[in-house]
């Protein structure tokens, strides 16, 4: 492929007939993997500016350098300069890698919460279904089978297009992925073929990016215009959701919404939810279809819901759908339990919203314990406005609150939890501060009793903890089981993994 083929259909500036005629064998945005014959992507980034490492990339035998900026001064070699720097490289990658989005059926699920469940449901009920699949996602990347670890919730274009082509290569039929508002803010998806799009709520979240509720609005609204490629072939869509209610598809989109209440085309009845999971009925266009999964609380009967619809959309019977959602057991640092035989019951999740932590403490509730104790953080460099919110939702549902550390960036940790706190003082609930996260956890097993909760919120599956001037290994789950372990439970480490 010529560099004139590449950037064929992308504004750009004026082009030398000589460069255009340049051979690309491959892409790159980081400078340190340019290899001789690639191009080299040099665009500004949150941490640095791409075009600071263009000299070195031509020395690496790159052919040029596209960017959205003019080239910086001293700059020896052939420079493209284009309008749009992220909606380029998506236009560019999915050119060079022959449109892999047009081969495979690709599932793009957004919200606020429940994104990485539904695509993980989503992904369960097609490989059950026999399907070769792609799953992108926060917690794990799947390719065909192989498993690695995820970088960002929706990768830069080019390293999607990568993974769809492997996939691809693989005979694989389906890719499924979280689209963060983010990636279609930024343009990391522009131009892709969706075949069906889910939307599972929106909550405050992310405002410090987006600034208003309706700027992120917008940015979901995207994924149901096409997001600069065609409009998705299906739509199912959160029925309860105030926002969901607002979303307008496209005439040639096929609907379908889903929800508890009246004027659901998917509708959960009989709902049984307790500690062996949940049970319900689904009626649907097509007749009713009864589910049992192991996932906990009335967020999951969303959540299974939602990917209930996309298998439908992707040509699944119902029977089908069911059976996969059923082998859907867990998902990491979603109301995951940490069990070492103790009398009550340990849970990490991933909730970080103040919508995100009611619905996971409305779980915990279910399940009928003496008390539940809470343990939450808010993160640095993010949203200050949620964090009262945050404090408010905790206190307000639990029985004790710990509040502690989550990840806090440049900020300092006590600033962020006396945020916090001022939602927590609204309440008269018995609390505590340990900024200390591994303290905070054996604070609030300390306080455990028979048959309570400890709901250890925030960071799920992560592990690691992002200081002020270093990222430390910290994992919720095994501080979890090391603390239970020290008070001499030691129920074998695979129980409640």
């Amino acid at each position: 492929m010529t560099i004139t083929e590449l950037i064929e259909g992308v504004p750009h500036g004026y082009l030398l007939p000589a460069w255009g005629a340049l051979d690309v064998n491959g892409l790159e945005y980081d400078s340190r993997k340019v290899k001789a014959g690639d191009v080299f992507l040099a665009f500004a980034g949150a941490k640095t500016d791409g075009r600071l490492y263009a000299q070195k990339a031509m020395e690496q035998g790159a052919v040029a350098v596209i960017s959205e900026l003019p080239a910086p001064d001293g700059f020896a070699g052939p420079w493209i300069q284009v309008e749009h720097g992220r909606r380029a490289m998506a236009s560019m990658s999915r050119r060079f890698y022959g449109a892999p989005d047009e081969s495979l059926a690709l599932t793009g699920v957004t919200g606020t919460n429940g994104k990485t469940t539904t695509v993980y449901a989503i992904d369960a009920m097609l490989r059950d279904a026999g399907k070769v699949t792609g799953m992108v996602g926060t917690i794990l990347y799947r390719v065909a089978g192989s498993e690695r670890p995820a970088v960002n919730t929706t990768p830069d274009s080019l390293d999607l297009m990568r993974l769809m082509d492997e996939v691809r290569k693989a005979g694989g039929t389906h890719f499924n992925f979280e689209v963060s508002s983010h990636a279609l803010a930024l343009g990391r998806v522009s131009g892709i073929s969706f075949h069906t799009a889910v939307f599972t709520n929106l909550t405050r979240d992310h405002l410090d990016f987006h600034g208003t509720m309706e700027e992120y609005f917008a940015s979901k609204l995207m994924l149901f215009d096409g997001a600069g490629g065609p409009p998705p072939k299906h739509a199912v869509i959160n029925a309860d959701d105030e926002w969901g209610r607002k979303i307008r598809t496209a005439p040639g989109t096929q609907r379908l919404m889903y929800g508890l209440k009246n004027g659901a085309d998917l509708k959960a009845e009989n709902i049984d939810a307790g500690f062996h999971g949940v049970r319900f009925d689904i009626r649907h266009p097509g007749g009713r279809q009864h589910i049992e999964s192991k996932l906990c609380g009335l967020i999951n009967v969303y959540n299974l819901l939602a990917a209930f619809g996309a298998g439908l959309s992707l040509g699944l019977s119902a029977e089908q759908a069911a059976s996969g959602l059923e082998s859907c057991t867990a998902v990491p640092g979603r109301f995951e339990r940490v069990d070492a035989g103790q009398p009550f019951l340990v849970v990490v999740d991933y909730a970080h919203t103040d919508d995100a932590l009611r619905n996971t403490i409305a779980v915990a509730r279910a399940l009928n314990p003496k008390r539940v104790i809470t343990l939450f953080g808010c993160g640095g460099d993010r949203d200050r406005a949620k964090r009262p919110l945050m404090g408010q939702a905790a206190a307000e549902l639990s029985d004790y609150v710990v509040v502690t550390s989550d990840n806090p960036r440049s900020e300092d940790p006590l600033a962020i939890i006396n945020d916090a706190l001022v939602g927590v003082r609204r309440t008269d609930t018995r609390h505590t501060v340990e900024p200390d996260r591994e303290k905070a956890i054996r604070r609030a097993i300390e306080e455990a009793g028979a048959d309570d909760i400890v709901l250890l919120a925030g960071k799920g599956h992560e592990t690691y903890q992002v200081l002020k001037d270093r990222t430390i290994d910290f994992d919720d789950r095994e501080v979890a089981r090391r603390i239970l372990e020290s008070y001499g439970y030691a129920l074998s480490r695979e129980v409640g993994r």
